[in-house]
């Protein structure tokens, strides 16, 4: 329930996965094979030499660099840019508001999401089926969402819980004056998904 691009992730991961793939077959085919083993080494060779004979066709006045040194360099640089860019998007999207209301000639009201968090907590304090709750508040595609995780004791019914949550979500709809999408997760212990229930309006 955040703004990470999942999509680009995946196509990244599947073209790294087939070029190491790609890779890994090849250095196998050329161990059980001399004669592709060889022909490599040719390749890898005559690739060298073209490299060496373009650095040495292109130097900097001065210096004993050449300038396709230079671009290598700055392409390095480049690269280095786009996966900060690339890192820089992951995650994210968390806010801690639930949105604002314009209110002609009166203003804007901002709901804090600590003001449905200690609703919600407050609903839930007498459940005994509950451990824990905790509630954020994210931002996705310019919508605001609750996030609902709750703690249940060892027993619970998790039909139970749902209907319990659906009633105190229902409760804070009607106190926002709006429908919100929430996402309600409840957990039966630190490593352990009891069940997961997606709501969106």
């Amino acid at each position: 329930m955040n703004s990470t691009p999942r999509a680009l992730n995946r196509f990244l991961l599947a073209l790294l996965g087939i070029v190491l793939f790609a890779a890994g077959a090849l250095t196998a085919w050329a161990g059980a094979s001399p004669a592709v083993a060889r022909q490599w080494t040719r390749a890898g060779q005559d690739t060298l030499d073209r490299i060496t004979g373009q650095l040495r066709a292109a130097p900097v006045p001065g210096t004993g660099s050449s300038w396709w040194t230079a671009a290598a360099f700055l392409l390095l640089l480049l690269l280095v840019g786009l996966l900060v860019a690339w890192i820089a998007t992951q995650g994210g999207g968390r806010t801690g508001s639930l949105g604002a209301h314009e209110d002609a000639g009166r203003g804007t009201t901002t709901v804090d999401v600590s003001f449905a968090a200690q609703s919600i907590r407050d609903a839930t304090a007498q459940n005994r089926q509950l451990r824990s709750t905790t509630v954020s508040a994210w931002k996705i595609r310019g919508a605001h969402a609750l996030r609902i995780s709750v703690q249940a004791r060892k027993g619970a019914s998790p039909a139970d819980i749902s209907s319990a949550l659906e009633e105190v979500i229902s409760g804070l709809d009607a106190v926002l004056g709006e429908q919100i999408p929430v996402l309600v997760r409840i957990a039966a212990g630190p490593r352990t998904r009891f069940a997961h229930r997606e709501r969106v309006r």
